[in-house]
């Protein structure tokens, strides 16, 4: 597919998606399935993660980077977990759930969540389980027994908040893909994460919005405590993916190269604000000069020591 037609092809799909319209949704899944079959050629050819992404359903290119994932593991009908989804009109599974309509669950505070997402996606097509709840580390483990059952293919959390506590608390090897979200702010050498806070939110934690979630090298020790690798990230670079230690890189992704944790934490996007809430559009050092009196739990050597960023960064 030439690079011309391609381009026309993804604003077709952008414009398509605004479209609240069943017949206009149905050709716009069909246009970006027709988009991921040109892209299915190159696979072989692709050293980075990144290199695969493509959005459809997804905030950023993680609809790309996850069917490049599925179909380096063979997955024909992947099932998946998710946390974290707003109104899943756009969300990491939901793709998946577009195409396959396969087994699913779907996690999130939103009020009247059943009712919202099922004004994005027909219900009837598939096993998609939607649970209005706030998630802890406390009834992860009773939610996803309760509501999973199945085996999971995909398991995602973005929830902006204690999300490393969460993922502390679950079995080992729970999925064969791990997708979360990082904090690129708190860089490529710090093990940290925002202390387990019942109901933290973080805008009333810091009005800059930018104290949330752990640090990159924090989830790839404890995700290699969980039994996965740690593949790459998106471009973006705030979602790392992982993968089932089952699952050998030799053998699924021989051609993805290692990255360096640096390039992983630099970030340009800018999402801080100022004590008004008014987006300020803070640039590198100044994003955790913001929140350096910020509490976080010091993870180096399983210390689990509170301390304020700035003692620390």
């Amino acid at each position: 597919m030439n690079i011309l037609f391609k381009k026309i092809l993804l604003l077709m799909i952008y414009f398509l998606k605004k479209i609240k319209n069943y017949t206009i949704h149905k050709f716009f899944v069909v246009l970006s399935n027709i988009l991921l079959a040109s892209s299915r050629k190159s696979y072989d050819k692709y050293k980075l993660l990144e290199d695969a992404e493509l959005k459809f359903f997804s905030q950023n290119g993680e609809d790309g980077i996850i069917d490049y994932i599925i179909q380096r593991l063979d997955l024909k009908k992947p099932s998946f977990v998710e946390i974290g989804i707003g109104d899943y009109s756009e969300a990491n599974t939901r793709f998946l759930y577009e195409t396959y309509y396969s087994n699913g669950l779907v996690v999130d505070i939103s009020k009247n969540l059943k009712e919202k997402v099922s004004s994005n996606v027909s219900l009837w097509r598939g096993n998609l389980n939607v649970v209005e709840k706030k998630v802890s580390s406390e009834n992860i483990n009773e939610i996803l027994s309760t509501y999973a059952d199945f085996k999971i293919d995909i398991f995602s959390i973005d929830i902006d908040g204690i999300d490393y506590w969460i993922l502390k608390k679950i079995q080992p090897k729970i999925s064969k893909v791990i997708i979360l979200e990082y904090n690129s702010i708190f860089g490529s050498e710090l093990e940290v994460t925002v202390p387990n806070i019942q109901d933290f939110d973080r805008t009333k934690e810091h009005y800059s919005n930018l104290y949330y979630g752990a640090s990159l090298k924090s989830y790839i020790k404890l995700m290699d405590e969980k039994g996965y690798y740690f593949l790459g990230v998106n471009r973006l670079r705030n979602n790392a993916f992982f993968i089932n230690n089952d699952l050998p890189k030799i053998k699924f992704f021989k051609n993805i190269e290692e990255i360096d944790l640096k390039d992983c934490t630099n970030s340009n996007f800018s999402e801080s604000r100022n004590i008004k809430g008014g987006l300020n559009f803070l640039r590198s050092n100044q994003k955790i000069d913001e929140i350096k009196d910020c509490e976080v739990i010091n993870l180096e050597n399983n210390e689990n020591e509170l301390i304020k960023l700035k003692n620390l960064a």
